[in-house]
């Protein structure tokens, strides 16, 4: 047979299922990184735990690789318990970065510039090179806010903005909301197609074990 019988087909499936799931991990872990290391997009704490899956599924599917080498009975077991609850987690997260709507972001992102000094949110507007937050309300003190944010902004676009005129210089939410945005759609995509790719791990990982490995001791515990 092409991969020399019905043992070493579910050991070479299982091992690259969980090489798959390494590169997951590592692009779950990436692209979250990239999405919090942007302003105050650090403040969508889901972020935060696609990080935690992320890790979770890379640290598994080590233990999974190790396991499916050496027909690791025990390693085994605990591979399929904890991946079983590790997909349960990531299910909840992706669909929770899907689900996060554009009003629920400016909320965090209004919650967070408001506890921020000037120094910081004068940081964040040179880094972005964008004034302010966002002026998208009919709320007076959310107006006035801006209005000093964007008179006290150093960012170099507001060098380029002719002067008397407000302003040409983006907003700082705007961008932070972009960035945001396509940040939740990735790990969320990404997160909910290859959650369910962990059920066949699941099962792949129990038919394997139940398997007699030719290698071992004919005579040995099986």
């Amino acid at each position: 047979m092409v991969c020399g019988g019905g043992f070493a087909c579910s050991r070479n499936a299982l091992c690259a299922l969980n090489v798959v799931y390494v590169l997951v991990g590592l692009l779950l872990i990436g692209v979250a990184a990239w999405g919090k290391s942007f302003g105050i997009v650090s403040s969508i704490h889901i972020i935060g735990g696609v990080i935690a899956v992320g890790v979770f599924l890379l640290l598994i599917a080590i233990v999974g690789l190790i396991g499916a080498i050496n027909h690791h009975q025990v390693m085994l077991f605990f591979y399929m318990v904890i991946l079983g609850l590790v997909f349960l987690f990531q299910l909840g997260v992706s669909c929770s970065c899907l689900a996060l709507n554009t009003s629920r972001e400016e909320s965090l992102f209004r919650a967070t510039w408001d506890i921020l000094s000037n120094k910081t949110r004068n940081e964040i507007e040179v880094n972005l090179n964008c004034c302010g937050l966002l002026n998208n309300t009919n709320d007076p003190v959310a107006i006035r806010t801006f209005q000093m944010d964007y008179n006290l902004c150093t960012a170099m676009c507001k060098d380029n903005t002719t002067k008397g005129h407000v302003p040409s210089c983006p907003k700082c939410g705007e961008k932070m909301l972009k960035h945001s945005d396509e940040a939740l759609k990735i790990l969320g995509g990404v997160g909910l197609f290859f959650s369910f790719t962990e059920i066949l791990g699941v099962l792949l990982a129990m038919r394997y074990r139940n398997q007699k490995d030719p290698r071992a001791n004919p005579s040995a515990f099986l």
